[in-house]
């Protein structure tokens, strides 16, 4: 249970105002059709987690524990860091105005290559490290992503000027580099 509730709400509050939850606005905006684009990010992101969840296991059956503990320490502090960078979306990673396949193919498509690397897909291979249930991380992940991106397809940008994002990056922040000082110190790591 605790691993999904940490990879839920590291998750959640990391997306806002990430360069997905932007691509999701864009593709509200375009399409105009809320429920084929929610589910191509759901799909995506499940595919997408799934494997960042997958490597994040194999790194945990290949290292040592205590280089373990320092790369986990270090990537989770890296991302407290990497958390304050606000992400810009470039027009030119928006879908085709007219995608050939359907709104839904075009959102899981665009969904699923903006993730690559993403923050998010990163704290994906690092929770599923951390934790040893790769399905509560990528359950966890997933709805997380779900809970940022939802609303913004059915609000829209009318809602998203008024979140306080900065303030949401500083609690992600310093969430992360709580987990990286936590692990670094000793905290339960899991076992190979």
């Amino acid at each position: 249970m605790q691993a999904w509730l940490v990879s839920t709400g590291i998750v959640a509050l990391a997306e806002i105002g990430d360069k997905t939850q932007l691509l999701a606005f864009v593709l509200a905006a375009r399409y105009r059709k809320p429920l084929p684009i929610v589910l191509g990010i759901l799909v995506a992101t499940l595919l997408n987690h799934a494997l960042a969840g997958a490597l994040g296991s194999m790194i945990v059956a290949t290292l040592s524990p205590q280089t373990l503990r320092w790369l986990l320490g270090a990537s989770f502090l890296a991302m407290a860091g990497w958390a304050l960078i606000p992400d810009k979306f470039e027009q030119d990673q928006a879908p085709d105005p007219t995608p050939r396949w359907g709104v839904f193919v075009a959102t899981t498509v665009a969904f699923f290559v903006v993730e690559m690397g993403d923050k998010t897909q990163v704290a994906t291979v690092a929770l599923a490290a951390r934790f040893d249930d790769i399905v509560a991380v990528v359950a966890g992940t997933t709805i997380g992503m779900m809970l940022a991106n939802a609303p913004a397809v059915f609000i829209g940008e009318r809602i998203a000027h008024k979140l306080p994002v900065r303030a949401i990056h500083v609690l992600v922040a310093a969430l992360f580099a709580l987990l990286g000082i936590w692990v670094i110190l000793g905290g339960s790591m899991p076992t190979a």
